[in-house]
């Protein structure tokens, strides 16, 4: 019996080992190129962790608020910020827990984004700014000038969350998620093939973009590379996505804002149409419009027509 005890001691610790020892080799290739830290930027020391941002051009600003997943970053933002920093000043930033930012273990909720953004404009831009904030950060916005309706000018949504899954709240089985991911090891290892270089890839092919002839390589790179910087700590900010602790009910929030705000759809997906149709419905004043051939990051697959739209919106020039 102590034997087997002593074998089963021994093989338990050469397996933690050697998850432990995978878990370094895969985070060490994902970010072996560097990609996004060849970008210069600025940080901003918020009382979390530090916020990564760029800052280009020069005029009236306009804040660029990425997908909010354990892979996005201002990347995202890349192609479409060149045009707009013609005529104004942008702000791209990688959201707490993505990217360049700080990744601190704790739980991510929709109310620490609503501080950050808000905190982000009193002390970095400074005056009232346009948003355009993508997926489920565009819920943050609305919240964020709901709470402070002096910070925020227009707002820009890309294909925006439904308000019905905004309204999904944590369960025993989310919370179980967050927990089993967020262990250190095999969490980690769990983090790690959940957001492999293929989930991504694939993730470009059926979600992101309409035509897969559009994909760049240094794309993928680029967001696998924001999956696992800081050791893959992005698995924090994962765990609270899956546990739904991101999540907030909008439906009053939206009803009450007297913001101008456009949803920007991509047009080769329906669901995403319908979606933005049914914030219309809810708020009549909302203006949407679609981007033929385009899915879920038309300013990344399209980022001409984008800029088209966003100049009818925001009156600048591209």
């Amino acid at each position: 019996m102590k034997k087997k005890l002593r074998l089963c001691t021994i093989l338990t610790f050469l397996a933690t080992i050697t998850i432990y020892l995978i878990n370094k080799a895969l985070c060490y290739l994902a970010t072996i190129d560097n990609i996004l830290n060849n970008t210069e930027g600025n940080y901003y020391e918020w009382r979390f962790g530090k916020i990564f941002y760029k800052k280009q051009g020069e005029g009236k600003p306009i804040l660029l608020i990425h997908d909010l997943n354990a892979h996005s970053s201002g990347y995202e933002w890349k192609k479409a910020a060149v045009h707009l920093a013609e005529q104004n000043t942008v702000y791209i930033i990688d959201l707490l827990g993505c990217g360049r930012s700080d990744k601190p273990n704790i739980t991510y909720t929709n109310y620490l984004y609503v501080q950050m953004i808000n905190d982000f404009i009193k002390n970095v831009i400074g005056e009232k700014t346009d948003i355009i904030a993508t997926g489920e950060s565009s819920s943050f916005v609305v919240m964020a000038c709901n709470t402070e309706n002096n910070l925020i000018n227009k707002i820009a949504m890309v294909n925006p969350l439904s308000l019905s899954e905004l309204a999904k709240i944590p369960t025993k089985r989310t919370k179980t998620l967050k927990f089993i991911i967020q262990l250190p090891i095999i969490g980690t290892l769990l983090y790690n093939i959940l957001q492999s270089k293929k989930y991504i890839e694939e993730s470009f092919q059926t979600k992101y973009f309409d035509n897969s002839s559009r994909i760049e390589d240094l794309m993928i790179k680029a967001y696998y590379e924001s999956a696992h910087t800081e050791h893959a700590h992005s698995k924090y900010l994962f765990g609270s996505i899956k546990g739904r602790y991101t999540k907030s009910n909008i439906f009053h929030c939206i009803g009450r804002l007297t913001n101008s705000i456009y949803i920007i759809s991509g047009g080769s997906d329906l669901e995403n149409i319908e979606i933005a149709e049914q914030y219309k419905k809810y708020v009549p004043a909302i203006e949407t419009v679609s981007i033929a051939n385009t899915r879920y990051l038309p300013q990344l697959e399209s980022p001409g027509e984008f800029i088209e739209q966003i100049q009818l919106f925001f009156s600048v020039e591209g």
